[in-house]
């Protein structure tokens, strides 16, 4: 096999997991500091610096800075389109955080339209990483 049809590396499945852990946790934890909190937006920047110093607000965005780093990673490994359908199937995810973690109420409609990203996901997770040559560095 050559190396634009191996399949998906334990390496890239490893960091996959990362920038869908990182996402979900992030966006979830996020969400759960500026619940409530719409008016602090209307306060400046004070209020702004408030938000940021809120503990739920702070370590969302620092998964949500590892989310960052890990996809630019991953995109520097795989195609494109390798790797959004792959890294989809943190929707499901973020829809169960929501219903377990922040209580929200997760109508039937959503739970399917979460299935069904994932389950296109699953169909592009069997095709290569990449297919696309790596341009070579110029002397």
């Amino acid at each position: 096999m050559s190396a634009h049809t191996r399949p998906l590396g334990l390496k890239t499945f490893l960091v996959g997991a990362v920038v869908v852990v990182s996402n979900v946790a992030g966006n979830a934890l996020l969400s759960r500091g500026l619940k409530g909190r719409a008016e602090i937006f209307s306060s400046g920047p004070i209020g702004w610096v408030e938000l940021l110093l809120n503990p739920w607000v702070t370590i969302g965005i620092s998964l949500l800075i590892l989310w960052a780093f890990s996809r630019m990673t991953l995109l520097s490994w795989a195609d494109l389109s390798y790797v959004l359908p792959l890294t989809a199937s943190g929707y499901v995810l973020t829809v169960l955080a929501g219903r377990v973690f922040l209580a929200e109420q997760v109508s039937w409609q959503r739970w399917a339209g979460s299935f069904l990203i994932v389950a296109g996901a699953s169909l592009v997770g069997g095709t290569p990483i990449r297919t696309t040559r790596r341009r070579r560095k110029a002397p």
